[in-house]
């Protein structure tokens, strides 16, 4: 099995991307955008969980099965976010009034 060997010029491109993508989260902070302040944020987010697995972690390179590791986690990630959604989403449905 071959090791891939990634140059110093794409980690510090990598890295300026999540200095970049830093500075846009704060300053998205401080805008009001209504209900969609945490919809950027988390989307941000994403963007630099995404470049920090493919890139520092090396599952770019990586095998498969890897690849499989990765995309079920965040599968089970997507269903726990779903969850707790429908849980906080649907908590006013209720009436406790007798």
């Amino acid at each position: 099995m071959s090791e891939h060997i990634v140059s110093k010029n794409l980690y510090f491109l990598i890295f300026g991307a999540l200095m970049v993508l830093t500075a846009i989260t704060v300053g998205v902070a401080f805008v009001n955008l209504g209900p969609l302040n945490n919809v950027v944020a988390l989307t941000i987010a994403v963007i630099k969980a995404l470049l920090v697995i493919l890139y520092f972690m090396h599952v770019r390179y990586s095998s498969r099965l890897t690849w499989l590791v990765i995309v079920g986690g965040f599968f089970w990630l997507a269903i726990m976010f779903v969850l707790t959604s429908s849980d906080y989403l649907t908590r006013g449905w209720v009436s406790f009034t007798r």
